[in-house]
């Protein structure tokens, strides 16, 4: 059984884990990427390098996509929260408290911090039924 989550059930789901996945459209393809990431005030914090794909995508205001899920095989439950929106880079005018992206899991060359506006945001819940 399937059944859609209502948006504050898809901020709660989104507090409850760090890691999710960016998706853009590059070259003509589509890309997904792993990512870790920390919440605030209905947004997104990442990290990624100076010269990444993600810091141009954060200079032209590129449609971009994160996606964030979790699933229990034994249990025959899961979630899965999508978003859309765009990527910039957090500036240093912004106070303290929400500048601030999590330690990269990708390495220490992750130093440029960005911000992931979420224009959108839908989610799902998934229950199997039990026979």
């Amino acid at each position: 059984m399937i059944s859609d989550l209502q948006e504050h059930e898809c901020y709660e789901l989104l507090s409850s884990t760090t890691v999710g996945r960016i998706g853009f459209v590059r070259d003509g393809q589509v890309h997904i990427l792993p990512m870790n990431y920390r919440m605030t005030d209905r947004g997104l914090l990442l990290r990624t390098s100076s010269s990444g794909v993600l810091r141009r995508l954060a200079g032209d205001d590129s449609a971009v996509s994160f996606e964030v899920d979790f699933h229990d095989d034994l249990g025959g439950t899961g979630w899965s929260v999508l978003m859309h929106g765009t990527l910039r880079i957090v500036s240093e005018e912004e106070p303290p408290e929400t500048q601030t992206p999590p330690s990269p899991w990708a390495g220490p060359d992750r130093e440029t911090p960005l911000r992931f506006t979420i224009d959108s945001i839908t989610g799902r819940r998934v229950r199997r039924e039990r026979h």
